[in-house]
């Protein structure tokens, strides 16, 4: 699959994995499937769910560190200046940091896969779901599978394929 593709797959799944409601409950459930499944897959990852005001659910599994908090939250903060999962950003740019032009500073920005916008229908971006602790199209697709479960999708209808090519 070409790059090109990837990055529709990852359009689609962000306009397709609309929730019809997003509360603490939901959080929850989205954060609690999350780590059951790093606990039976042996994953080390940290998992945050969040509103843009307030943080509502966080778990993290053993072999994480305080790095994957940090990769979190600049996660959260590229989803939320750029209205898309942090992982079409390294699609569409590549890995490389922001400039300094851009205004969005290395320190609180990253391209990296994981972060993923909460969207509800009507509302629209209202938060995140953001994965850390795995390479970034593996974190991305942890989040888009957590999603799709929860929507009640086949997740392997939303799945990128292992790798990239150029």
């Amino acid at each position: 699959m070409a790059v090109s593709d990837d990055i529709a797959l990852v359009k689609h799944q962000e306009q397709a994995l609309v929730l019809p409601l997003f509360d603490e409950d939901v959080a929850f459930e989205l954060g609690s499937a999350v780590r059951a499944r790093a606990l039976a897959e042996g994953l080390s990852l940290v998992v945050d769910v969040r509103t843009w005001d307030r943080q509502l659910f966080f778990a993290a599994t053993a072999g994480t560190n305080a790095d994957n908090s940090e990769w979190v939250r600049r996660k959260i903060n590229t989803v939320r200046r750029f209205g898309r999962a942090s992982y079409r950003m390294v699609l569409e740019r590549g890995e490389v940091p922001f400039s300094p032009q851009s205004g969005a500073d290395p320190a609180d920005y990253v391209i990296a896969g994981g972060g993923f916008p909460i969207r509800v229908k009507g509302a629209g971006i209202i938060g995140c779901l953001t994965i850390s602790g795995l390479p970034g199209r593996a974190d991305h697709g942890v989040a888009v599978a957590a999603l799709a479960v929860h929507l009640g999708f086949v997740p392997e209808d939303f799945a990128l394929p292992a790798e990239a090519t150029p």
